[in-house]
């Protein structure tokens, strides 16, 4: 199917969705290039600035036929970087991401060559895998080897931040000033630092040259081909790239055309100085891109219809940047081409107002006409936007492909708030990634990893030993038959939580640091606040605010096992710990009258039943205590969040069956979404249930409801949806997504995917083709709960 409004947008959509995803070998060449020429002669900092340098000097220029904003992350569409520095990639890995089924992506024979003879040989011993890998101790090791937990810089670096308003109000030939000004003002008698601060300084000022000469060059590019271009339209559309270029990223943007170029231009340094945990997103479009859209209507430079149209080509840039290629366990984590960039639109502005504007509506008509994976995008609902918003993006979400999300305004400034940010900053933050909460353009708010919750409990139901890779992982609390209570049993879960989040963190804490030592990163220290200020590089801690999340997993798995053992066991003795461990070591066979009374027999999380509720909220307060305000490297504090991208199958994988009648291998329930069809009293009786979790302690949570489409037809149906997303928010409740699709559609792509390539589902935090997910996470997303009002 064409899609696109214009005729621009249809090619250049059709190029990003019909290409294939491959390696760009050209980054690692040129940064194992650049290393080779200044390593050893500079200070760190300034050796990553110069190799950035010398990449943005170097690398190919990409302008697609027909496109109004520039640049890729490779020499094409579809074209992904590697990061040698970060995870240099074995053959045998190159040689799997280009022969898997799924998320694939093609490898020359050529790139193998130089993979092989240059890239491998220089960086062993020098890519941060093999620092980290080395440096945390073994019992971190057999955690992560056995899916107790994931950790997110093993194959990625601290980033997930999101842009602020900085990079709209000035040009990084200004930055420079800046940075000269900080360093003219460094106190060399008094402030024992000043040395690092100014060597971090310097290193920034070169990203801004960096960036600068990316400008310059596709300037030049521009003009080029305007000089040999036949169409006179097209010759004319090359020297306003060209104008455009020479105006941004050296100078601020004047014109609506221009802010979303000087953006893109951010995002391609950002994501191609580190892998950043892929995550680097345009934070509030609306309000960013709101007053150059004013400004050019107003001199008749610009109509909706123009606007619209460098929208959709906006869009399109994002889409053509697949994740950068993961292997192993980061690709179990996060099993998507997806890059996680989520666009905040609503909300409300810095002052407290309404902040939805004609951009808000000129976005969502994008996204609707587009219906592209990414950019992944989303509506903050704040008690003032007009129910019109929320209405028209209840349209667009219950077309049936997952966008846009949904979140609560109101929850994530208290959640911002009550983490020690200000209300000025609060409200000019949101959500980026799936559903983690920052402060835009002033927060280093960076994922550690994922913990598998129920795993915990399970090797708590086994006196410390892990039953599926038969390790001693946790400590002895006791064998689960001889407890006599409810509350020695909770005791011992909560004192094998802390041993786990122990281990956790004390690799965090060594990962932390090798990345300040050996992997600064100037150009993302340039456009967060304080950091040049501060004379201080981002992963130093030189943003505002440095906060570091792990993310729990399995929210509803974990509730429905509790519950199973308090009430079955404990309350109401209908049999003992004994007879539940012999029933889930059989995985259920033999006791199918266990198996019933556990799943069809005991209350459930999701049912607004206080009783099943009551034992959440006490795994929910364990789990936010045993994490949250732990001190971080950079001075910040821990929270948590509660998601888990595709995590929640990879975790299913390592458990046998659980106390809740969940069998051995199945997916574990994802977000803080009840166990899949536990929810048994429809969609409302589901958001009071997660609604006394207290989400305002956390930096986010997501869930996920799934309607037949026929449930939200017409306006009745539109209107249920918005009421049930404003009587979920009037409670606190933080984030929700639907999936809206008939489950025999679904059943029949399984069997004939070459008939459904266009099909597009919510998986977590995010949407994706229904072929690219595996079998079990289609299962799982089949098996969900359908609801009716």
């Amino acid at each position: 199917m064409s899609r696109g409004t214009f005729e621009r947008t249809k090619k250049l959509r059709e190029q990003s969705t019909s290409a294939q995803p491959y390696i760009s070998i050209e980054r690692a060449v040129l940064m194992t290039e650049a290393y080779q020429k200044f390593e050893g002669s500079v200070e760190t900092p300034i050796l990553r600035a110069k190799a950035f340098k010398y990449y943005m000097e170097n690398r190919s220029l990409c302008i697609n036929d027909g496109e109004l904003i520039v640049g890729e992350k490779g020499d094409g569409p579809q074209g992904a970087p590697t990061y040698p520095d970060q995870c240099c990639h074995s053959l045998e890995d190159m040689r799997v991401m280009n022969d898997r089924d799924l998320v694939n992506f093609k490898v020359t024979e050529e790139d193998m060559k130089i993979q092989e003879e240059k890239i491998i040989p220089f960086w062993k011993g020098r890519q941060i895998r093999n620092r980290i890998i080395s440096n945390v101790d073994q019992e971190w090791l057999d955690c992560y080897e056995s899916g107790m937990f994931t950790e997110f810089m093993e194959q990625r670096a601290p980033g997930h931040t999101v842009g602020g308003n900085r990079f709209y109000q000035k040009g990084f030939a200004d930055f420079k000033k800046d940075i000269a000004d900080r360093i003219a003002r460094l106190d060399f008698v008094n402030d024992t630092d000043a040395y690092n601060k100014k060597v971090d300084l310097e290193a920034m000022s070169i990203a801004c040259d960096a960036m600068i000469i990316l400008g310059q060059r596709y300037a030049a590019k521009a003009r080029e081909m305007a000089e040999t271009e036949t169409d006179p339209k097209r010759k004319e559309e090359l020297l306003l790239i060209a104008h455009n270029c020479d105006v941004v990223p050296a100078h601020k943007p004047e014109t609506f055309h221009q802010a979303l170029q000087m953006y893109w231009f951010v995002h391609i340094g950002v994501t191609t100085e580190l892998n950043i945990w892929d995550a680097f997103s345009p934070g509030r479009l609306d309000q960013h891109l709101n007053p150059f859209y004013e400004k050019d209507v107003e001199e008749g430079i610009l109509d909706r219809d123009k606007a619209r149209e460098l929208m959709e080509c906006f869009w399109v840039k994002f889409n053509n940047q697949p994740a950068p290629p993961k292997v192993g366990i980061t690709l179990k984590e996060s099993a998507t081409y997806t890059d996680f960039a989520n666009i905040n639109t609503g909300g409300i502005t810095p002052d407290g107002k309404n902040g939805v504007n004609d951009v808000s509506y000129i976005i969502l008509d994008t996204m609707d006409e587009m219906k592209l994976l990414q950019p992944s995008s989303n509506v903050q609902i704040s008690r003032k936007t007009p129910q019109k918003f929320l209405k028209r993006a209840c349209e667009v979400s219950r077309e049936g492909w997952g966008q846009p999300a949904f979140y609560n305004t109101d929850a994530i400034v208290q959640e911002l708030m009550e983490a020690g940010k200000t209300l000025e900053d609060a409200r000019g933050g949101g959500s980026s990634g799936c559903v983690e909460t920052g402060c835009f353009g002033k927060e280093a708010y960076v994922l550690t990893g994922y913990l598998n919750i129920p795993k915990i409990l399970e090797v708590t139901l086994h006196n410390g030993l892990d039953p599926v890779s038969g390790k001693k992982l946790g400590i002895e609390t006791g064998d689960p038959r001889d407890f006599k209570s409810y509350d020695e049993f909770f005791e011992a879960f909560s004192k094998q939580l802390n041993h786990f989040v122990d281990i956790k963190m004390r690799g965090n804490q060594i990962i932390e640091n090798i990345y300040a030592k050996h992997c600064p990163a100037p150009l993302m220290s340039v456009i967060v606040d304080d950091c040049i200020e501060k004379g201080m590089d981002y992963q130093r801690g030189g943003a505002r605010y440095n906060t570091r999340y792990i993310q729990g997993v399995g929210t509803g798995t974990i509730s429905d096992s509790l519950i199973a053992i308090k009430y079955n066991v404990f309350d109401k003795k209908k049999f003992d710990m004994g007879t539940l461990l012999d029933a889930m070591d059989a995985n259920f066979e033999g006791y199918e009258h266990i198996l019933n009374m556990v799943k069809n027999k005991t209350p459930k999380y999701g049912n607004d039943d206080d009783y099943a509720d009551d034992v959440m909220k006490s795994f929910f307060d364990l789990y936010y205590n045993t994490v949250s305000d732990r001190p971080t490297v950079t001075g910040g504090k821990y929270r948590i969040n509660m998601l888990p991208t595709t995590c929640h199958v990879y975790f299913g994988e390592v458990m046998k069956a659980t106390p809740n009648g969940r069998l051995a291998g199945v997916p574990l329930s994802e977000g803080i979404s009840p166990e899949k069809g536990a929810d048994t009293n429809g969609p409302t009786a589901v958001i009071k249930s997660c609604a006394k979790m207290d989400h305002l302690k956390t930096g986010g949570t997501l869930l996920n409801q799934r309607f037949a489409p026929s449930v939200v037809v017409g306006e009745e149906g539109l209107d249920n949806m918005a009421n049930l997303i404003r009587s979920y928010f009037n409670m606190d409740g933080h984030h929700i997504q639907f999936n809206v699709f008939d489950k025999n559609v679904l059943l029949a792509a399984q069997k004939n995917p070459d008939e459904y390539k266009d099909l597009i589902v919510r998986v977590a935090g995010y949407s994706d083709h229904f072929n690219n997910l595996s079998r079990a996470l289609q299962d799982e997303i089949i098996n969900r709960t359908e609801q009716t009002f």
